[in-house]
């Protein structure tokens, strides 16, 4: 397709370009181009669509973005400064397009400023938490159930037709996509092994079958036995439903199907997602949040983070430890008392050498410390020397205490004991 204003020189608007762009830009999932199509039909077009594309300043692009904010909070739905970044990419990656071309020397989008985006982490359902979301009704944005949780909702669900897909999810952490794009010929059941290769993704109404959502998406996974045990009794109860239908039925050849034998959506998943779980009588996560439950609970039992990363199939570690590992409040009360055991262990040591003190030097250490706070001498009580103090005192060893009355009382102090002598009018 030829770019709008080559044919004799002609200018062009930005709307021109970007449905130039959005035509001839070749991607590889349905979804991506469908967020393309969303930013510029809502945002791009509206607010820039009009202005030639040599003249768009990096003013005007800061000017959209206060707009958009400023609609959305008088409509009383503040847009996230995530998505507000994803309509930044779109315009940036069109208007690099549109620099490769010849049309612009510069990209006006890299220079807007825009509020920091910070991705939500993930919080656990405890006991104070839950009671919390009862009484006001207030939950977090990403949440993720307790081990104890994760396993009442999969007893609960048992004797459901989709309990092998939720088992998988829960334990395997594979996306919903992944879950529903997965056939029957990627996984082997005798090695206990399956391969993630397809998702299924909708859009316009239709489903369509794409690569993972990035390159290390690709991945083989090890399964449990419990999992093993579950995809066995879903593929039996698959093979009853197809003899009960009989001809209507659509052999697809995936795992998840519908009672028809075609594929299953993945928002139909999802529902039936918040329903199950609703029914259970637990606090509200969404499907995917399943998925970050599935990391923190391997990390729980003690996997490694990049077994945890090769499990999900991200291509960065820092994104597996950023966002999905979640820590449980057990690991890190588990934590918290490895680290204090690591100090009294060093404080037991004596400096600068690996030998342990012996049991009771604290108890003599309090000792010497008591008599020498006390003007006690350390000594053996037969070497102890009494020092006579200065003043009017008898021959003997001791002290004379002249009270009224004329009385008279020696008291002679036992060997290490502290005497105090007084001497009265």
């Amino acid at each position: 397709m030829p770019a709008p204003g080559g044919d004799g020189g002609l200018p062009m608007t930005v709307g021109q370009w970007l449905e130039h762009w959005l035509a001839a830009r070749a991607v590889p999932r349905p979804s991506t181009l469908g967020g393309y199509t969303a930013h510029m039909r809502m945002y791009l077009a509206p607010y820039l669509g009009q202005i030639m594309l040599a003249d768009l300043s990096a003013a005007h692009v800061q000017a959209m973005f206060t707009a958009i904010s400023r609609q959305h909070a008088t409509a009383g739905t503040p847009i996230s400064p995530a998505t507000l970044a994803r309509v930044k990419a779109t315009l940036r990656a069109a208007l690099n397009s549109a620099i490769r071309a010849g049309h612009i020397t510069s990209n006006p989008a890299s220079r807007a400023e825009l509020p920091p985006a910070r991705r939500p982490r993930a919080v656990v359902w405890t006991s104070a938490r839950v009671e919390h979301w009862q009484r006001t009704g207030i939950r977090p944005a990403v949440a993720v159930w307790t081990p104890a949780q994760t396993a009442a909702f999969l007893n609960s669900i048992r004797g459901h037709r989709l309990y092998a897909a939720y088992h998988r999810i829960a334990l395997r952490g594979l996306r919903r996509g992944e879950a529903c794009g997965l056939r029957w010929c990627d996984i082997d059941l005798a090695a206990a092994t399956a391969v993630i290769s397809w998702q299924l993704q909708q859009y316009g109404g239709h489903l369509t079958l794409c690569p993972p959502k990035t390159a290390r998406g690709e991945r083989v996974i090890a399964l449990d036995s419990t999992t093993v045990a579950a995809l066995r009794a879903h593929q039996a109860g698959q093979q009853t439903e197809r003899v009960r239908i009989g001809d209507g039925y659509h052999d697809s050849g995936y795992v998840i199907t519908c009672l028809n034998g075609d594929p299953m959506a993945p928002d139909r998943l999802s529902r039936c997602f918040r329903q199950l779980s609703a029914a259970a009588g637990l606090p509200p996560i969404r499907l995917h949040d399943l998925r970050h439950g599935a990391a923190s609970l391997a990390l729980a039992a003690g996997a490694d983070l990049k077994i945890v990363q090769d499990m999900l199939g991200h291509s960065s570690i820092v994104l597996t430890a950023d966002t999905y590992t979640s820590v449980l409040p057990e690991v890190a009360r588990r934590a918290a008392e490895d680290t204090a055991a690591l100090i009294i262990a060093a404080g037991c040591l004596i400096p600068g050498t690996q030998r342990r003190r012996r049991p009771g030097w604290r108890s003599l250490r309090r000792h010497v410390h008591t008599m020498i706070i006390g003007g006690l001498s350390a000594a053996h009580p037969a070497r102890q020397i009494a020092a006579p103090p200065s003043g009017d005192y008898g021959s003997q060893a001791g002290s004379w205490d002249s009270r009224a009355g004329g009385s008279q009382r020696q008291s002679t102090p036992l060997p290490g004991q502290r005497v105090r002598y007084r001497s009265r009018a």
